[in-house]
């Protein structure tokens, strides 16, 4: 046998080949997983295939130029190149491999073999081209052994690229490309021991048919280093270029965040209508004052505004005019304040002023400017309406030294203005602390009503009226308090309003009809249907849909048994925010009832967009309707109008017989009232009403 010899020069070539090759390897599948377009993803498998196959061929060529024998060598062509396909598309194989979502163990096996057997192929194949005579003689031992570390090196080739593809940390990348290294040139060197070449071997492929060895050895390190080169440099550039970009995205992102975070904190700190700040804002500028106030004994004023005559401009107007007339209003209030100064909005036509006080400043003569810059016609140039205000004053710390004891003696001195005549201010005096004191504690004890279970609700009965037969009720809110006994909503409901405790009032109401309206089904009563009014405030919340959503299920109600009743005046106030919100309402299968219709005109207008269910004549049109014949026409309009648009209609505030009979005639589905049934608590008007079930009950889709 001819005795061959390794130059370990060559040898150690060999091995920083290899290590080349399996870094730039991993950087390709790397890219290959990270890119994005689908183009893109195979051109990074296809370029990483071919630099991958391409450095463990040169890895073989450099490793058998390391071996010496005794006669010349070449390599023929042809073969040659048939070695350098079978690793290349072995190589874009096991690179499209590890570039998957996923790579389960029996997957990774066959993976490993194939691309085992691609590299090993390439390394047999490879050795044929030397076309040596008589041929090779191979140790079946070494053989195996060979393909078995080709097998190896190659799932843990698989493993190691797949696991660091998207952890691309620099020394975790060369650590696993000098364990790939290794095991790629374990491979070559035990196929090289298996090899035994006859004494009288001659190669084939050394004459002019053949590449010269060291012609093959100088093509294969420069061609090799240059792509493998290449490629590694292609993909850290286009990393680079990607992480710049990435970066611009992030920078971009967290600029619409940082813009989407402001636009949410302003819309929750501040009126939708007038842009001012709402009550929370207000609270947290009070508070701030106070504390200012306290370190620097300083002084400043609550001035509480509240616009004179008001509803009548949207009565005669239409409640559009009178969302302009209070955008003016703000505006002209805002040209008189100081940058210290804040300007609020509670709501409705409410507003709050926070000035601050120089020593002997008279709030006096600046209530008395913000009077005449309101007493003017050219408020809102396109109408010539004019309007007044009534104007509180509580001082801090002549006055109160707290946000709610302020708050309430302005509303207090406020409410003197009005009885006093309108158009003027008045200041806090101790002759109002009665009232206010009352207020302020009533309020501290409707804060506490909900949790103490002071709140109750009564019912009153909806009639059917083509069979006189109730067939549902609404639910009305009272209030037992412990100590006055029973409070009327007239006296509390304003408050609950301006002081946001409404809000969790009506969650409350809404709760606990639902639940009464299942136990009433569970009486029997299946037919039986229940009315919740909403509030303003109750109706523009966040949670609303959900909070309706949830008292649906967890009392197990079918949606159409629920009617949430909103009054005229809150869907005009924002008609687009409202007609979308009654849409989804809507959506739930809940119904839609209108109340107080036909006191502002404007709302015709929108009525066709509006999906109700029903109508609900405000009592004003019904009280006159035996005397009078425009009632009796606009009832009448109401009626056909409502049909025409398949809605039911619903009159309140029946009393008499004749208004009954009145209405029955023009054609309105249900009817409500003193007449029919004053409301009563829940088991009353179960007592009341259980043998009263209506023969045919009547719904429209």
């Amino acid at each position: 046998m001819l005795a061959g010899s390794y130059d370990p020069w060559l040898v150690t070539l060999s091995l920083l080949v290899a290590l080349l090759a399996s870094f730039t390897a991993l950087a390709m599948a790397s890219r290959a997983t990270t890119a994005h377009a689908h183009a893109s993803v195979w051109a990074w498998r296809f370029g990483g295939g071919a630099a991958m196959g391409l450095g463990i061929w040169s890895m073989h060529f450099i490793g058998m130029l390391a071996f010496s024998l005794p006669i010349p060598v070449g390599y023929g062509l042809t073969l040659t190149l048939v070695s350098l396909a079978c690793v290349v598309g072995s190589s874009v194989f096991a690179l499209w491999l590890v570039s998957l979502p996923d790579l389960p163990a029996l997957r990774l096996f066959g993976g490993a073999a194939l691309l085992g057997a691609g590299i090993a192929t390439m390394h047999y194949v490879g050795m044929a081209a030397m076309q040596m005579e008589p041929g090779i003689e191979w140790h079946p031992g070494w053989v195996a052994l060979s393909l078995f570390v080709a097998v190896a090196a190659s799932w843990s080739a698989l493993y190691i690229a797949f696991h660091l593809r998207t952890r691309p940390g620099l020394r975790k990348r060369i650590t696993s490309a000098t364990l790939l290294a290794v095991g790629i040139c374990g491979m070559h060197y035990t196929g090289m021991a298996a090899a035994r070449f006859p004494s009288n071997s001659i190669c084939g492929a050394a004459g002019d048919a053949g590449l010269p060895a060291t012609s093959l050895a100088l093509l294969v390190v420069v061609f090799t280093v240059l792509i493998l080169g290449m490629a590694l440099g292609l993909s850290w550039m286009e990393q680079r270029l990607e992480s710049q970009l990435l970066r611009m995205r992030n920078a971009t992102l967290s600029d619409s965040l940082s813009d989407a975070q402001h636009e949410l904190t302003q819309a929750a700190l501040h009126d939708p209508l007038t842009r001012l700040p709402n009550r929370r804002l207000l609270q947290q500028r009070i508070e701030r004052a106070l504390v200012t106030a306290e370190q620097e004994s300083g002084r400043f004023a609550v001035m509480f505004l509240d616009l004179d005559g008001f509803k009548q401009v949207n009565d005669v107007y239409g409640h559009q005019a009178g969302d302009a007339l209070l955008v003016a209003v703000s505006e002209r209030i805002g040209r008189l304040l100081r940058p210290s100064d804040m300007l609020a909005r509670l709501g409705g036509d409410e507003f709050v002023l926070v000035v601050d006080m120089a020593p002997g400043q008279d709030i006096g003569l600046y209530a008395q400017r913000l009077l005449q810059a309101l007493d003017s016609a050219d408020l809102v140039p396109a109408r010539d309406m004019q309007i007044t205000a009534s104007v509180g004053i509580a001082l801090c710390p002549d006055h109160a030294a707290s946000e709610r004891q302020l708050m309430a003696f302005a509303d207090a001195a406020m409410y003197q203005a009005k009885d006093a005549g309108r158009n003027r201010y008045m200041m806090y005096s101790d002759a109002m602390q009665d009232s206010a004191e009352q207020q302020f504690r009533l309020l501290a004890d409707l804060r506490r009503a909900v949790s103490n279970g002071e709140l109750l609700l009564h019912y009153q009965p909806k009639v059917l009226a083509s069979t006189q037969h109730v067939c549902g009720a609404e639910a009305l809110i009272r209030w037992q308090h412990p100590e006055r006994g029973l409070v009327p909503p007239d006296s509390f409901i304003r408050l609950a309003e301006r002081s946001g405790v409404i809000c969790d009032i009506g969650r409350w109401a809404l709760r606990e009809a639902c639940r009464q309206l299942r136990q009433w089904h569970e009486q029997g009563h299946t037919d039986w249907t229940i009315a919740v009014n909403l509030s303003p405030l109750q109706f523009t919340s966040s949670t609303l849909l959900q909070d309706v959503q949830q008292a649906l299920v967890q009392h197990d109600l079918p949606p159409r048994s629920l009617v949430l009743e909103i009054t005229e005046g809150t869907v005009m106030r924002d008609t687009e925010t409202s007609v979308g919100l009654l849409h989804a309402l809507a959506a739930l299968g809940v119904g839609i009832s209108i109340d107080d219709f036909g006191t502002g005109y404007s709302s015709l207008l929108y009525l066709k967009r509006l999906p109700a269910t029903e109508l609900k004549i405000d009592h004003a049109f019904v009280r006159d309707l035996e005397h009078s014949q425009e009632d009796v026409v606009i009832v009448s309009a109401v009626v056909a109008l409502g049909h025409a648009l398949d809605m039911d209609i619903v009159a309140e505030g029946v009393e008499t017989a004749a208004q009954r009979a009145y209405l029955e005639r023009l054609g309105c589905n249900y009817l409500q009232g003193y007449l029919l049934g004053r409301p009563v608590g829940a088991e009353r008007f179960a007592q009341l009403y259980a043998e009263r079930r209506p023969r045919v009950v009547l719904t429209r889709s």
